[in-house]
């Protein structure tokens, strides 16, 4: 399968309310540091499929918000939720439990078992960081990137060693249902700290922008030069990092990004 062949792929359209349950379950490929299982665990507890901001601050690739670190901390397995149900992890006053059977966010405190918000939305699922870099652009297809063993081993032959938990949601802004470019949002470590990064693509798989979107924990990462030398490369031909560094870090993740994009769009 080629990129361009996503096209025939359901969609979401921003100006569309509410899709089926199974497209949200579409969105929610999680990030290493999470349970790729969540959205398909919560449904089997709760009877229906969350939006990933359920347990990420902004969409499937951004970090943790506190109900999902507290799932995290739990085991992430079904068994977590029973023992998070009694906790209230967005300070709101409502237990976590309630607040998923009544279907508001057990992770937002604007959403409560009274008002329970547009969290479920399909509008929502996609981070307004990607909205950003594709002005105009009102229609998605949110991709799920797991990852098989071929997979792995074409990553290895490309220079880059992922593993299943950087499994991620792949974002594709479509223009008269055609793709036009990609986006992923992906974590990168240094010396020990995760930050977060946004890798944007044209329709080519060349990049078009590599850019930091949370950087607290390594304040480093906001000021590095890096990010434009990998502007106008091919995702298969992104240099592998080296050194000790914050810009080897980064270079490092983007060439694991970049990769995934790769393995798993082009004639996937």
């Amino acid at each position: 399968m080629s990129l361009m062949d996503l096209k025939q792929r359901p969609l979401f359209r921003l100006t569309t309310a509410r899709q089926a349950g199974w497209l949200l379950l579409l969105a929610c490929a999680l990030p290493a540091q999470a349970e790729p299982a969540f959205a398909r665990l919560y449904k089997q507890q709760y009877g229906y499929t969350p939006s990933c901001n359920a347990c990420h601050k902004d969409g499937g690739g951004t970090p943790n918000n506190a109900y999902g670190q507290q799932f995290k901390d739990a085991g992430e397995n079904l068994a977590a939720f029973a023992k998070i149900a009694a906790l209230d992890a967005d300070g709101d006053g409502a237990r976590n439990a309630e607040e998923a059977l009544a279907k508001s966010n057990p992770g937002d405190a604007k959403s409560t078992p009274s008002s329970k918000g547009e969290w479920l939305d399909t509008a929502s699922l996609i981070p307004r960081e990607v909205q950003a870099l594709f002005p105009g652009v009102r229609e998605y297809l949110p991709r799920d990137a797991v990852l098989t063993d071929a997979d792995l081993a074409r990553a290895q032959a490309l220079g880059a060693v992922l593993a299943k938990a950087d499994e991620n949601t792949i974002y594709i802004p479509l223009t008269d249902k055609k793709p036009v470019g990609t986006a992923l949002i992906f974590p990168a470590e240094y010396q020990g700290k995760l930050f977060f990064l946004l890798l944007a693509t044209d329709r080519q798989l060349k990049v078009t922008r590599v850019q930091p979107l949370n950087t607290a924990h390594v304040p480093a990462a906001a000021k590095s030069g890096v990010y434009a030398s990998f502007q106008g490369l091919a995702v298969d031909q992104l240099p592998a990092g080296g050194g000790v560094g914050v810009d080897a870090a980064i270079t490092t993740a983007v060439k694991k990004a970049g990769t995934l994009l790769y393995v798993r769009l082009k004639n996937a």
